[in-house]
């Protein structure tokens, strides 16, 4: 291993730097690391620690192989980028959090300095039980470059209602015999039929990220309820579990891939449709509260291909000084490991709506 040591990293934090570089657009080429080799890191995001190291972090694919954990790559210029190995790896031992054979995706790196820990979250699928499990895991390390260690494995704030979903004496009741996409069905998901059948164990967590705030409040924005329904939890003061407060917004909306930032103060997130490895037309949301109200606009994607977002998907939204970048992965389904990668900047119209073009 070449470059910074991890023992000289241990103090470094993920914050915006005032030097930084030009983000690269990027669109499906191969993206050569610096041993030759098309980068591994998929549904990831890039983080910046305070002295300028950018921190690549993404799913490492293999072909018809068990995944090997969470990539990471490191950058100075955010177009040069050097493979520093699996940060957050799966265990051998039978029985173990991230056991080899589960499933990782969409893992999100954030520093909490209260604590000093870098702590990644991602969505979690159990060895041997397909998409069912539908759980959300998180690990913590001392330094960007880990090793992560899983603290734990679980769907998420069991017992607890949204705060945008009142209690009712007449709670909606999970009933199979309904006939999904009709608008009976959909009242019912919209009254939180779902919410309360995963109520005990705690609601489903698939695709996601992770967003903190001015104030430093960590926020988990996930997929739940079969893929209908977005939620937006808010974590602990040590970004390691859920306080118990979160929202569910566009129920019965079919959204995945939720990338999210701030600019001048309003929320926005892009999110895309759920049609499996297929891509879909990109998605359009905004609030002036985190946890308020939030509004849906047409796709953001401008352009030829913008009806399929270019043939990509969504995973972060990267934010260096002023520049504002939409990261996504063109995936391959035959090729994991061969996916490429959209990275494409947000621009704002002339009303202060973003959007997103490809030449």
């Amino acid at each position: 291993m070449t470059g910074i040591k991890p023992t000289l990293l241990s103090g470094l934090i993920l914050i915006s730097y005032a030097c930084h570089a030009e983000i690269p657009v990027v669109a499906g080429d191969i993206w050569p690391d610096s041993d030759g080799l098309h980068i591994n890191c998929h549904g990831g995001c890039v983080t910046k620690a305070s002295d300028g190291i950018y921190y690549w972090y993404g799913e490492h694919r293999g072909t018809d192989t068990p995944q090997e954990g969470v990539a990471c790559y490191t950058s100075t210029d955010l177009k040069n980028w050097h493979n520093r190995g699996i940060v957050m790896p799966v265990s051998d031992t039978p029985g173990s959090i991230v056991e080899r054979g589960s499933t990782v995706e969409r893992p999100k790196v954030i520093y909490n300095a209260s604590t000093g820990k870098y702590v990644m979250w991602f969505h979690h699928e159990l060895k041997g039980r397909g998409y069912e499990a539908a759980q959300v895991a998180v690990a913590t390390a001392d330094n960007p470059l880990g090793p992560f260690v899983p603290l734990k494995s679980s769907r998420v704030n069991a017992g607890k209602l949204p705060l945008n979903m009142i209690r009712s004496k007449t709670a909606p009741t999970y009933d199979n015999r309904t006939e999904w996409w009709t608008p009976e069905w959909y009242a019912l998901i919209r009254e939180g039929m779902f919410t309360y059948r995963d109520l005990a164990g705690g609601q489903m967590s698939r695709d996601m990220t992770l967003f903190v705030d001015d104030d430093s409040t960590a926020y988990h924005i996930y997929s739940s309820e079969d893929n209908l329904t977005l939620h937006i939890a808010e974590l602990d003061s040590t970004f390691t579990s859920h306080s118990g407060r979160y929202i569910r917004i566009f129920p019965g909306g079919h959204n995945e891939a939720p990338a999210i930032f701030r600019h001048e103060g309003r929320y926005w997130m892009i999110t895309s449709g759920c049609t499996g490895w297929a891509p879909n037309e990109a998605r359009l949301m905004w609030a002036d509260s985190m946890m308020g109200e939030w509004h849906q606009l047409p796709n953001p994607c401008r352009g030829e291909g913008s009806e399929t977002t270019f043939g990509a998907q969504g995973t972060y939204i990267l934010r260096d000084g002023d520049d504002i970048t939409f990261m996504a992965d063109i995936w391959n389904p035959e090729s994991l490991p061969d996916s490429r990668y959209l990275w494409l900047p947000v621009k704002f119209d002339e009303k202060g709506i973003p959007y997103i073009y490809k030449n």
